[in-house]
């Protein structure tokens, strides 16, 4: 991982995957790499990245994107006195919370949510819900990481309409998830 913002290398897509995750893990812990390493394989598939832009899982996700010549866009709260992290390249800026996180899912046209804390799991009901209840066309939504196979599979047991039982899928791995919204985007990039 380097230590400079690097130029945009080439023209990426703008086809935009917003990525949900804890803000509290550290550049030495696992989570941290992962999502680098999730950013930067976004990146060089083309696709732009898309997160809460503070630190954490957010920072590393655009670490990894900026580092692989992708496009990085984080949506902010002026409520929130945090900065954005230095990877971002376009920052939104909404007012609270909840503009937030409805501006992240109007931006991507898929979306991974890494290991997290009740915010980000409320970013992956969110968005699941809206695509269950027909608020959002059908988008691919990937659960990232075996943090995530039991809540899905709890919620996946409670639902009676079948059609929303598959509308997350499970990745155990970052070229699982990448393989998943490519297939789902169908071809783009």
């Amino acid at each position: 991982m380097g230590s400079a913002r690097p130029p945009l290398a080439r023209q990426v897509s703008h086809t935009v995957i917003s990525v949900f995750g804890s803000s509290r893990c550290t550049e030495e812990s696992g989570l941290y790499r992962l999502a680098h390493q999730l950013g930067e394989s976004l990146a060089l598939a083309g696709f732009a990245v898309a997160s809460g832009g503070y630190g954490g899982v957010m920072e590393a996700v655009s670490r990894g994107a900026a580092e692989g010549g992708g496009r990085v866009i984080a949506v902010v709260a002026s409520a929130i006195p945090a900065k954005p992290n230095r990877w971002v390249q376009q920052e939104i800026v909404v007012e609270i919370w909840e503009d937030r996180l409805h501006k992240l899912i109007a931006l991507g046209e898929g979306y991974v949510a890494c290991r997290g804390g009740t915010g980000t799991l409320v970013e992956l009901a969110v968005a699941w819900e809206m695509m269950n209840k027909g608020l959002l066309p059908r988008r691919p939504l990937v659960a990232l990481g075996e943090f995530w196979r039991p809540v899905v599979e709890l919620i996946r047991s409670a639902q009676e309409d079948p059609r929303g039982k598959d509308l997350v899928c499970l990745a155990d791995s970052v070229p699982v998830a990448l393989e998943l919204l490519q297939r789902q985007l169908r071809g783009k990039p």
